[in-house]
């Protein structure tokens, strides 16, 4: 019997022979130890070393600290130092790679 055609897109590409790890998990391997920002629903800040994440997007910040939102916090206000923290998928609403300092 004949093979049934393949759609377009639909099959692997052309001399795809071994496959290699996902590309998302390439790139949040890429991402591991680097630090990251997320922000929060309730307007908290969190920075951090990025640990692991889970299927249901909560993301482990080794070293973390927290920042309260500016309406929050008093003028001045140093950061709070967390350490390790879990933060739970639902509760992101951004993440942002921090630049490397030179």
């Amino acid at each position: 019997m004949a093979d049934p055609p393949e759609e377009a897109g639909g099959g692997p590409a052309p001399g795809a022979g071994v496959a290699g790890p996902p590309r998302g998990r390439q790139r949040l391997e890429a991402l591991l130890n680097r630090s990251l920002r997320i922000r929060m629903s309730d307007g908290r800040t969190l920075v951090g070393a990025f640990l692991c994440t889970d299927r249901q997007s909560n993301v482990i910040l080794g070293s973390a600290q927290e920042f309260l939102k500016a309406a929050d916090a008093f003028p001045g206000s140093e950061p709070r130092v967390l350490g390790l923290a879990m933060v739970p998928g639902h509760h992101i609403v951004s993440i942002e790679v921090e630049p490397p300092y030179p």
